[in-house]
């Protein structure tokens, strides 16, 4: 882990829009992804009586079925102390090992970025 002090303008991007999307729906956690053509992703927590998701695996998830070949970086805002393995593999599995995945507070400050 690292820490992130500044931010590339890309990657404030798609932290603003995992915050967005937190405070959007209400949710626990919002994420956001960039794949490799620039494009982002953006979803919150699902959990539903058949279906629980966490928002970064939810973001993943949409770039794949919207046809993302890779990802660039991830982005989750979450009041959680970590990025779950769970998550991390997600990003790993699309964006390979050492994809950049930023975990940010509610305020939008990023506390550490991991690699996948």
């Amino acid at each position: 882990m690292t820490e992130s002090n500044a931010l590339d303008p890309e990657d404030r991007k798609i932290v603003t829009l995992a915050r967005s999307a937190r405070a959007r729906n209400g949710v626990p956690e919002g994420a956001a992804v960039r794949d490799s053509t620039g494009r982002t992703y953006v979803a919150g927590t699902v959990e539903l009586p058949s279906l629980k998701l966490s928002a970064l695996r939810t973001a993943v998830a949409m770039a794949v079925a919207s046809g993302a070949e890779s990802l660039e970086a991830a982005a989750v805002v979450s009041g959680g102390a970590e990025v779950g393995a769970e998550d991390l593999a997600a990003v790993r599995d699309l964006g390979g090992a050492g994809t950049p995945v930023l975990l940010a507070g509610a305020d939008g400050s990023v506390r550490v970025t991991v690699l996948a």
